[in-house]
């Protein structure tokens, strides 16, 4: 079966975690992704990232966002480096930047710089805070964007310091707006015959993750706060519980989960409770609902009640890292790759969560460089033109 994005090339310049999160997917997807990166200064900086490295020249970091994909080693900043860019252009799909906002237009990765060389030419730019506006030129990252955005102030429980997620959430949701870019211009210029610029940004991402928090600050004035349990604001139970062992999440998300909850905990009493009878009524009384589901679920382990909601009731345990990736259901139904790198030996990994019916590639993240000589041949460069680049260090 031919992989669903098979034959779409796609050329990025990016770097460290956003971007490489985003065309990871399109790559995973069979799209031909090839990194460029200047020869002069090591490439994509995340190769250099720690702690962990399979080998001296392979960080686990990098490999972590960059399977499947090609790597051409090209100073942009160089002229001769521009012509071969926009050589590249003429076969290519796309290009997808992750760059600081006034980069790619001095870059010459826009479509006005490209539009004359490929008329259907998608430019994709994820930068930090857009590439127009006051902020253009800043530097950002995403733990910056979660504490200017709010969730320093929605994360932990009641009382306690401002603390940012735990993962890089911004970058990589802002990774697959890119993707998602990506993909739309291509559609659109299938149609149309025409490419065009499409822009994400960290901020904007972060920003339009607020969701419904956003809707009723706007509209209302009312202020989403932290809640104790990591509590949903609106809906109960939707909160995490002592067990005898630990804790359980649990989400009665659906007028219908909690009669589920109330018989599986054996407290039918509880569901013609009229404090209880609807969400309005549950939220109304949510101390005492928490109150009432620990005595409960404090008498078992977390492990009892896992087996005794599964398929009725949604319920999660709360998990350590090791925890998640130890887990059957992750471990025994194929969730996880095994990738041969050489010079190592084989390392697993987290599989694409798209799945399309074949497995997914499992193609290392290349080395720096590996496909230069390989595309530009395509082109038509020969040898000799290729050893003069090289000397230049535009190669």
């Amino acid at each position: 079966m031919t992989l669903p994005l098979s034959g779409v090339r796609v050329l990025a310049v990016e770097q460290y975690g956003a971007g490489p999160f985003g065309t990871q997917f399109l790559a995973d997807q069979g799209a031909e992704v090839i990194k460029i990166e200047n020869p002069n200064d090591g490439g994509d900086f995340a190769r250099a990232v720690g702690p962990h490295f399979f080998t001296p020249e392979h960080s686990e970091f990098f490999h972590a966002y960059n399977r499947n994909k090609k790597s051409l080693t090209l100073d942009l900043s160089k002229s001769e480096g521009s012509e071969v860019f926009r050589d590249m252009t003429r076969t290519a799909d796309a290009v997808a930047s992750n760059l600081r906002g006034d980069v790619p237009e001095k870059l010459g990765l826009t479509y006005e710089a490209l539009k004359d060389v490929n008329e259907q030419i998608v430019c994709a730019h994820l930068s930090a805070y857009g590439r127009s506006g006051s902020r253009a030129s800043w530097p950002g990252f995403d733990y910056l964007m979660q504490a200017e955005a709010g969730y320093f102030s929605l994360t932990g429980e009641p009382g306690g310091p401002p603390t940012r997620f735990g993962l890089s959430v911004v970058d990589q949701m802002t990774g697959l707006a890119l993707a998602y870019a990506v993909l739309a211009g291509i559609t659109g210029a299938r149609e149309t015959g025409k490419g065009r610029d499409l822009d994400v940004s960290l901020f904007d991402v972060a920003l339009c993750n607020l969701g419904y928090p956003a809707i009723w600050y706007l509209n209302e004035g009312h202020v989403t706060e932290r809640m104790e349990r990591s509590s949903h604001p609106a809906l109960t139970p939707c909160a995490l519980y002592r067990t005898s062992d630990g804790w359980i999440y649990i989400m009665c998300n659906k007028e219908k989960f909690w009669p589920a909850l109330c018989e599986a905990l054996d407290r039918i009493d509880w569901v013609d409770d009229e404090r209880f009878s609807d969400f309005r009524g549950r939220l109304k009384h949510r101390e005492i609902i928490g109150e009432m589901l620990e005595d409960v679920l404090s008498q078992q382990t977390t492990e009892h009640w896992l087996e005794v909601f599964a398929g009725k009731v949604p319920a999660a345990p709360v998990n350590t890292l090791k925890d998640a990736l130890e887990n059957p259901f992750v471990k025994d139904e194929g969730r996880l790759q095994e990738i041969q790198l050489e010079g190592y030996g084989s390392y697993r990994t987290v599989d694409s969560p798209v799945k399309c019916g074949d497995p997914t590639p499992a193609r290392p993240a290349p080395e720096l460089g590996q496909h230069t000589e390989e595309l530009l041949m395509e082109l038509g460069y020969s040898e000799k033109r290729l050893n003069e680049l090289r000397k230049t260090g535009v190669i």
